[in-house]
């Protein structure tokens, strides 16, 4: 017979602990949150969530044609409305933190919703508009195309006077700039001169904070690229 080592415990040496069973209950349900601000925070997280995983797949969807087009520049432009009217509050955003430190939490891997969200506007609005009327051939332009290019002038105009006008935050600007890129788009899906950097500012201000302005030297740049973009917009309806 094995004798027992002096560490070893006899049958009698341990006492359970019946008060543990009576602390814990199986089939309670476990709360992540306590208070009703803990739990809207939680569902806009989950909201968050939801609309990046969203996004990725969308971008998946549209480039394998598996959605129309006006579908797609719909879906995605809601979207990113609503990601970012989310983090337009503080205290979400200082939950949230940033996209990176997001998808670093949750594992998430969404590069095509990472760069659609770095952009801030649908690939369709971007690249060219499925609206842009069909040419017209030469010759004056139709009365449709006539008011869409008179549109078109005068959101670059309204854009320009804001810069002027000392409104340099990006939540002042990115509007306004975003409405000059779809009015051009209604008039032609033609990449013309200096186009591209209507594109590069809306990515620039995008990036920004709602409330960080432009400094004199960056919004003299702006001007004079949105300038250039007018005149590159204008010589194509020559």
């Amino acid at each position: 017979m094995i004798p027992r080592q002096s560490y070893a415990p006899t049958p009698h040496s341990y006492v359970p602990n019946t008060n543990l069973s009576a602390t814990i209950n199986l089939d309670e349900e476990v709360k992540l949150t306590t208070t009703r601000a803990e739990r809207d925070l939680q569902e806009y997280l989950g909201e968050l969530f939801s609309i990046i995983v969203t996004l990725d797949e969308l971008e998946k969807a549209f480039l394998k044609d598996a959605i129309p087009e006006a579908d797609y520049t719909e879906i995605c432009d809601r979207s990113l409305r609503q990601y970012k009217a989310l983090l337009a509050e503080e205290t979400i955003a200082k939950e949230f933190q940033g996209l990176e430190e997001f998808k670093a939490k949750w594992d998430l891997e969404v590069p095509r919703a990472t760069e659609r969200i770095r952009v801030g506007m649908p690939s369709t609005t971007i690249d060219k508009s499925a609206s842009a009327p069909p040419p017209s051939g030469p010759g004056p332009v139709n009365n449709t195309s006539g008011l869409l290019i008179l549109e078109a002038t005068q959101e670059f105009i309204t854009f320009l006077d804001a810069v002027k006008l000392g409104l340099l935050s990006k939540d002042q600007l990115h509007p306004l700039l975003s409405d000059v890129i779809q009015s051009v788009n209604r008039v032609t899906d033609k990449d013309f001169e200096n186009r591209g950097k209507i594109v590069q500012w809306l990515i620039t201000l995008n990036q920004m904070k709602a409330t960080e302005e432009l400094s004199e030297k960056q919004a003299r740049e702006l001007e004079m690229d949105i300038q250039q973009a007018y005149q590159g917009f204008r010589r194509t309806l020559e």
